[in-house]
């Protein structure tokens, strides 16, 4: 008869599933190599699946693996958090990794901040930033990601929000090229030099072509770019024009040799936002990073 499933199982199954490898999940877990390894023996007769096959000098999870993976990481996380919510957080001593799915132009400025404060009172806290794919909600119902930071909203109504900060889209250019020294240049002026867009997805029209339609004027778009930080190391060493979040701009400009200014038009400022699944409300450690992380930015 199959093993009965219980939480130690389950922290097994996760261990692994981020390892990939019965060592490594041993030495995360604190038990012997013997020990992981039976319990994975275990796992594999309850589950009634390989879990990990070998690939090459290496082991790869199944497919099965893949897709349960998701869903034992949210029982979990409502197991910690059920368990601790009438307890006092040792933040001192706390050991967890926390997955936040974040925005290029973003992480760049948020994750300095945020893994100085973690680290400063939480050094067993791993913050593992991933990038955004599928913006959907999915990754925090099934707790594949903890956390969301990035522009915009979830509309769902078991997807909790928080107001990071106000952001804005400013011009950058080299500081020595043919802008570089222009105090406030106009739209008619930064139409004259190639863009440089930055895009995920590839687009080269942005809320800016609206507005220069709108007085009868038209950027050339030389390049499109992934993100905002290529955009900004391109911008450095050509005498393309590119747009930034400000904090970008604000932080690494003088480091990059590039310039920032306002644009002088009304685009619609960017709300960044921290989303996480209702579930993980009352986690008093999840709590604690959500307002670490507000709190380093304020």
């Amino acid at each position: 008869m199959a093993d009965q499933l219980d939480l130690n199982l389950l922290r097994v199954f996760d261990a692994l599933m981020q390892d990939g490898s019965v060592t490594a999940a041993a030495e995360r877990l604190h038990l012997s190599i013997p020990a992981a390894s039976r319990a994975l023996g275990r796992l594999r007769r309850a589950m009634g699946d390989p879990i990990l096959v070998r690939a090459g000098r290496g082991m790869v999870p199944t497919p099965f693996a893949l897709r349960t993976a998701p869903r034992v990481r949210s029982l979990l996380d409502e197991a910690s958090a059920l368990i601790s919510a009438d307890r006092d957080l040792s933040i001192g001593g706390l050991e967890r990794t926390f997955t936040i799915r974040i925005n290029d132009g973003v992480a760049a400025t948020l994750a300095t901040a945020a893994v100085e404060a973690t680290a400063a009172v939480a050094p067993g806290v791993v913050l593992r930033f991933v990038g955004e794919g599928a913006e959907s909600a999915e990754a925090l119902r099934d707790g594949s990601v903890d956390l969301d930071i990035g522009a915009g909203d979830l509309a769902a109504p078991d997807i909790r929000s928080m107001l990071l900060y106000h952001e804005r889209v400013v011009a950058i250019v080299r500081a020595d090229g043919p802008l570089g020294r222009v105090r406030r240049p106009t739209l008619a002026q930064l139409c004259r030099h190639p863009h440089v867009s930055a895009s995920r997805r590839g687009r080269v029209r942005g809320p800016l072509d609206d507005v220069l339609e709108a007085a009868g004027l038209h950027r050339k778009v030389a390049a499109t770019v992934p993100t905002s930080a290529v955009a900004a190391f391109l911008v450095a060493s050509s005498d393309y024009i590119g747009l930034a979040p400000q904090r970008l701009a604000e932080q690494y400009g003088r480091s990059l040799g590039i310039r920032w200014f306002p644009i002088p038009a009304d685009l619609p400022e960017i709300e960044v936002r921290l989303l996480w699944h209702a579930r993980l409300d009352a986690d008093p450690a999840q709590r604690w990073l959500r307002e670490t992380i507000r709190d380093a930015l304020s």
